[in-house]
């Protein structure tokens, strides 16, 4: 049993051949008892209407023994039983080779139980007598089974033709099934192109829609990890062959004035890796995100901006540079992730402070009208020409010698998320403040 049980929780093909099989077989033992009680029914009413007839038969008078003993032969199959009774309870006739009933008084039909079964009797009474004519019931039963059993008998002989049958469907209706599990079992690891649909049932459909959807997740996950590798290893060449270099000139060095510069610039090569990879980090993180498909929620941006300042507040303040947001600033909220639009707007910001002058300003501000919210960031840096402003939006581009020193990952990150969002990014010059204008534009929502 336990056996049976597992089998049907672990394979829909023998769940389905024994649910089927299981409603053949109570199908035909419903039309049996169907069949059974509807025939004797129609078998009592038959047989009951027979012995009245015989009953008021013998109210004329009483037959001579020999008729007497032909209606007993005459009848032998059906068993009825004939006894007349006199007004005084006298026995004067009884059908040939009968055991006498019991007398009944109740005149009309009754169940009586004698000779160790139950009798079907009628009793009338005419002219003094009292005229008996009783059957047993067995009789009708066995009719009854017997109509019952042939009814049934076409579907017992059919049973093996009906299982074939069953097998057989149950096998071409799962043959979808199975070719879907052979071609999954077929694939190599790195092989995620999508299962094919066609011919598959609309409930199998979903399911394997649904496989493709996975598959091709995980295709981005792994195209996004085979990237951030080719590009951790391309990036971090060159600072460890600075870092290297500039170890050995400060052991090269002779005196405490080249040492110091020395350290200086191993200083600086050690944070312009440590940025690098920072960068590359959240980078991994933000197109991990991507890949798992999480569901995007409601964004406050101005709790965005408040928590994004407070990254970037420090830095800003080691260079006296007064960051804050626009007291114009309008109430927005935007659909998407929180931590990555926080990541959007934090490098928005980290860029406009790296190129910022000392006790320059950067202003943060939110706006919204009837196409939807925007981000907008302007510094009072050098900004950026014209011709350069769509290629830093490039991984590892860096613009102009001023930005030798960046990792050429902060706008690309920015571009990423906004891409993520369904937003568009916009370079420009501040006219404001004199420098560069990022604008990361949300479209309204239906």
């Amino acid at each position: 049993m336990t056996r049976v049980g597992s089998a049907l929780v672990g394979s829909l093909r023998a769940r389905l051949l024994f649910f089927l099989l299981a409603a053949i077989v109570l199908a035909a033992g419903t039309q049996a008892l169907v069949a059974y009680r509807t025939v004797l029914k129609e078998a009592d009413e038959i047989f009951d209407y027979h012995m009245q007839q015989m009953a008021m038969s013998l109210r004329a008078g009483l037959p001579p023994s020999a008729a007497v003993g032909g209606i007993g032969s005459a009848d032998q199959n059906f068993e009825f039983v004939v006894q007349v009774w006199t007004a005084d309870g006298e026995r004067i006739f009884e059908s040939a080779d009968r055991a006498a009933l019991p007398q009944i008084a109740v005149l009309g039909f009754a169940d009586v139980q004698a000779r160790g079964t139950t009798y079907r009797v009628y009793s009338m009474q005419a002219r003094g007598l009292v005229i008996q004519v009783a059957q047993d019931m067995a009789v009708r039963r066995q009719m009854a089974g017997a109509l019952a059993l042939r009814t049934v008998m076409p579907v017992g002989l059919m049973a093996p033709i009906l299982m074939l049958v069953v097998w057989w469907v149950v096998s071409r209706s799962l043959a979808p099934v199975a070719r879907v599990r052979t071609q999954v079992a077929a694939r190599q690891a790195d092989d995620l192109s999508p299962v094919s649909e066609s011919g598959l049932p609309e409930e199998v459909r979903p399911l394997v829609h649904e496989l493709n959807l996975l598959f091709e997740r995980v295709r981005h996950a792994f195209e996004a990890q085979k990237h951030f590798v080719a590009d951790a290893a391309h990036e971090l060449r060159s600072p460890l062959a600075a870092l290297k270099l500039q170890v050995q000139g400060l052991q090269r060095a002779h005196d405490e004035a080249t040492r110091e510069v020395a350290v200086g610039r191993l200083t600086a090569g050690i944070d312009r890796a440590t940025r690098l990879v920072e960068q590359m980090l959240a980078l991994a993180r933000h197109e991990a995100s991507v890949a798992s498909g999480t569901a995007a929620t409601p964004v406050d941006l101005a709790e965005l901006a408040r928590l994004a300042i407070s990254d970037v507040v420090a830095a800003a303040q080691a260079r006296r540079i007064d960051i804050g947001v626009d007291e114009a600033s309008a109430a927005a909220t935007v659909t998407g992730h929180a931590e990555a639009l926080r990541m959007l707007l934090r490098n928005l910001l980290d860029n406009a402070i790296k190129y910022t002058p000392e006790d320059g300003r950067v202003d943060l501000r939110i706006a919204a009208d009837a196409e939807g919210a925007a981000l907008i960031v302007e510094d009072s840096g050098p900004g950026l020409p014209a011709e350069e402003r769509e290629r830093v939006l490039d991984r590892f581009y860096r613009a102009g010698a001023s930005q030798a020193s960046g990792s050429g990952l902060g706008l690309a990150i920015v571009k990423s998320i906004a891409d993520l969002h369904g937003a568009s990014v916009a370079l420009g010059a501040s006219e404001r403040l004199g420098g560069l204008r990022a604008v990361v534009r949300f479209p309204r929502r239906a």
